[in-house]
């Protein structure tokens, strides 16, 4: 059976390469969006223009008797595109991707920003309000594909009702790559007023963080810190941690392993104005994530350390106080590792929402020489109802705490 050649046209059709136009020249058949097939109406093939009824496109792809059928897509055609749903109903066998350029790719490159930390969701005929909410609460970049009804203004006025409006730039693609391209950049405000021609492309980026964000305090709300899909250790919880740590000295050295975001280790620092406080993270987006919400607090006595737990510990500075905010299936060797290295008389404190872990954790604190105790704390969150107020109860954390005895 022939594949079939799934090719994306980049921004427009100046971007295909002479390769790609050969193969597009040869087909018999041109599948594409109303607006792909424009660019190649002088073309001779047959034109099969796409619609909503993608399981009739699969069918008559399945059926296409032999001829050389070609398919256009926008940028690549695997992200966020066509591509995947081909594979998937064709076989891999049956399909042929040929890449190109990626909107998000472009709207990047003409603003002259990175993306490598962007996260990119999709509003194209999908429910991602949530996604974007988290995205809005986590990211300083947001790339977002909009269709005719979730589009840029309704991205703005998104953002207004979660109360960022201060927050973010929003730059509108028009039309991008075509001769009627527009690139502008919007408050909030403005851009929730306007109209967009189509297509459009959005990217958010943060100017600012919020202003209950701006001093440091202890339990600060979770949209202060930059973190990954909720990778967080909660305000209340938090709090309660760090009063277990007992940071009676300022010049204490703390370990936080396991770090995520590291705010732990940022509100550490209102206690050790003198020590040394050390992250310790094996993921490089979250360390990237925790230098960052370290200068947005202007933490001097933050070192961050990338190793993958147990491991890295051996040549740090002794610890007088440890945090791990979880480990995992590693977390029986990293408690075992880290009291090692614990000064005696040292305190170490551990989260974990398993029952599991809390078995695990308490056995590894007294076979260490821990004198050990737990609690548990449970969270239940205000939430706005049309005619009132609920609440929203949050994951049971278990708080493990010990102290290492004097030798």
């Amino acid at each position: 059976m022939k594949s079939i050649s799934v090719i994306g046209i980049g921004l427009s059709p100046q971007d295909l390469t002479p390769k790609y136009r050969e193969i597009i020249h040869a087909a018999d058949v041109l599948v594409g969006g109303k607006r792909h097939l424009s660019f190649f109406e002088d073309f001779p093939a047959l034109k099969k223009e796409i619609n909503k009824d993608l399981t009739g496109l699969a069918e008559y792809l399945k059926n296409r008797n032999g001829k050389n059928v070609v398919v256009i897509a926008s940028g690549d055609p695997l992200f966020y595109g066509i591509g995947a749903f081909l594979v998937k109903s064709l076989g891999a066998e049956n399909v042929v991707i040929y890449p190109n350029i990626t909107t998000v790719a472009g709207a990047f490159a003409r603003i002259k920003e990175s993306w490598h930390d962007a996260q990119v969701l999709s509003l194209h005929g999908r429910d991602s309000e949530k996604e974007l909410a988290e995205a809005i609460a986590e990211k300083d970049k947001i790339a977002v594909f909009t269709d005719s009804d979730k589009n840029p203004a309704w991205v703005a006025n998104f953002i207004l009702k979660k109360g960022a409006k201060e927050e973010f730039q929003v730059w509108v693609f028009e039309q991008l790559g075509s001769p009627d391209e527009k690139i502008a950049s919007y408050t909030p405000e403005q851009a929730a007023s306007l109209s967009f021609s189509e297509p459009n492309f959005v990217i958010l980026r943060r100017v600012a963080f919020p202003k209950e964000c701006k001093l440091l305090y202890n339990g600060m709300p979770d949209k202060c810190y930059l973190h990954h899909k909720g990778n967080i250790t909660k305000p209340e919880v938090r709090a309660v941690s760090l009063s277990k740590l007992k940071l009676f000295s300022s010049d204490y050295v703390l370990w936080d392993l396991g770090a995520g975001s590291g705010s732990v280790s940022i509100e550490a620092s209102l206690f050790l104005k003198t020590g040394k406080i050390i992250a310790v993270e094996h993921k490089a987006e979250r360390i990237e994530q925790i230098r960052a919400n370290g200068r947005q607090f202007g933490i001097r006595n933050l070192e961050v350390v990338e190793a993958a737990l147990p491991d890295g510990l051996d040549k740090l500075p002794k610890p007088d106080r440890i945090f791990i905010g979880g480990g995992g299936k590693e977390l029986g060797a990293i408690i075992d590792t880290a009291a090692r290295h614990l000064k005696p008389g040292g305190i170490m404190v551990i989260n974990t929402v398993l029952v599991q872990s809390l078995v695990l954790a308490l056995e590894s604190l007294k076979r260490n020489g821990f004198n050990a105790d737990f609690v548990q704390i449970q969270i239940s969150r205000g939430q706005k109802m049309p005619w009132g107020e609920r609440t929203e109860a949050q994951n049971p954390v278990w708080i493990i705490s010990g102290e290492k005895e004097h030798l």
